[in-house]
């Protein structure tokens, strides 16, 4: 198949390059899949959590507000352009959504203490007036040796920019589970390295659900960092999951980048029933970093397994499966050079067992500050019976295999603060 072989020469042609020490700047799940931007993947926090001295941490506070804009406008077929409709009229389903979404944000950072800090921020956005609560945690050092952070606040496992399956953070029961954690960890640093104890729940404390043992998961991870290799190494587990352990390896070979993650799930009750999932990945830019590339090989045995993923600027939250067996992924994005930093993206990926694939080029332009406009085309190749065909990423409705999204954002933010 045509589509095939194309999405086949994407994976293999960048396979010898990888990363460059950088996250992922992929525009493409900034609109759909990303975290919002205040919710980036955990990182240490150098106000904090690292022991960098008084200077650092002194007593005040930093007030921040910010502004965004967004409208849409996401045409789209219920069935493929390269298919027959199904019915004899030709219609195609065709429908589009014209979106507009206005959002404040105010983040209250205090450190209160040498030892004790304090973070929380709240939404007013419309339509529909809503309230939320975002970011909502407390760090705390005990003798410059362990660190607790606890509340409300996005972390994540794992490496893996296309499959987040050693994430085991994010893994759920079912899908009333569809709700942002509140955690509680404790960061032990070894050398360059360190050890973390975490527990979480997703029950609805918003509105005074008290977890039962059920509701609460538990887990460890211990970081070792080497000159050649950062490893990763954790378990979890809540009642009525299987008990999953992860092994993850990030290396870098020149200019090049390699991941390789493995993740063993061993039913409670059933010990002898034991599934897991591995992948294989490379991150690399060419061109003084203007052309990024990314490459993934992954392959998985667990069934029925869930992930939950968190909300995005314009997508509700959602619980996801995964795809059984083999799996490919290809990310490639250009930085152009010039006014309104230009940028192209393509994302690829393929289930070979299913013959379906996900395919969404895309385009940004930053004419003036604060303005950013998108242009992307998700699309679902291959059976009309596969996966993606009927998952899709359409931010309106998961069930369009073709669509064409529109977006126009207009951000800013302005902070102040008072220390002493």
């Amino acid at each position: 198949m045509k589509w095939l072989s194309v999405l086949l020469v994407l994976f293999f042609i960048f396979f010898p390059g990888t990363l460059e020490g950088q996250g992922l700047d992929w525009d493409i799940n900034s609109i759909f899949d990303e975290p919002f931007p205040e919710d980036p993947p955990d990182e240490p926090d150098n106000n904090f959590t690292l022991p960098t001295g008084d200077l650092v941490r002194r007593q005040g506070f930093t007030f921040d507000g910010s502004y965004e804009f967004y409208l849409g406008l996401a045409p789209g077929w219920m069935t493929a352009p390269w298919y027959s409709p199904d019915n004899e009229d030709g219609d195609r389903g065709f429908s589009w959504f014209p979106s507009a979404k206005m959002r404040v944000k105010f983040d209250l950072d205090a450190q209160i203490s040498e030892v004790f800090r304090a973070k929380s921020s709240v939404y007013i956005s419309i339509p529909g007036l809503d309230f939320s609560l975002g970011e909502f945690f407390f760090d705390y050092s005990l003798y410059d040796r362990v660190f607790f952070r606890g509340g409300k606040y996005y972390h994540s496992w794992g490496f893996s920019p296309n499959y987040a399956f050693t994430n085991l953070l994010a893994r759920v029961p079912d899908v009333k589970y569809n709700r942002d954690a509140f955690l509680l960890k404790a960061d032990v640093p070894l050398g360059v390295g360190g050890i973390q104890f975490l527990t979480l729940t997703r029950v609805d404390l918003m509105q005074n659900v008290v977890p039962v043992r059920n509701d609460v998961g538990y887990g460890s991870k211990l970081n070792l960092a080497f000159r050649r290799a950062d490893i990763d190494i954790g378990t979890f587990y809540q009642d009525h999951m299987a008990w999953r352990n992860f092994l993850s390896i990030r290396t870098t070979f020149g200019n090049t980048e390699l991941y390789n993650e493995y993740m063993l799930a061993v039913d409670r009750f059933r010990p002898v029933e034991v599934s897991g999932a591995a992948n294989l990945g490379f991150i690399h830019e060419f061109f003084g970093n203007r052309f990024f590339t990314n490459g993934e090989l992954f392959f998985n045995s667990e069934r029925d397994a869930l992930l939950f993923q968190t909300e995005s600027n314009i997508s509700e939250a959602q619980v996801s499966p995964f795809i059984d067996g083999l799996n490919i992924a290809a990310n490639l994005l250009y930085r152009f050079r010039g006014r309104g930093s230009p940028r192209i993206f393509l994302q690829a990926l393929y289930a070979p067992v299913q013959e379906s694939a996900q395919l969404v080029p895309g385009f940004r332009l930053s004419p003036w500050n604060h303005i950013e406009l998108y242009l992307a085309v998700p699309m679902a190749l291959g059976s009309r019976d596969g996966y993606y065909y009927h998952n899709t990423i359409d931010p309106h409705t998961p069930h369009r295999p073709f669509s064409i999204v529109f977006l126009f954002t207009l951000t800013g933010s302005v902070t102040i603060g008072q220390y002493r």
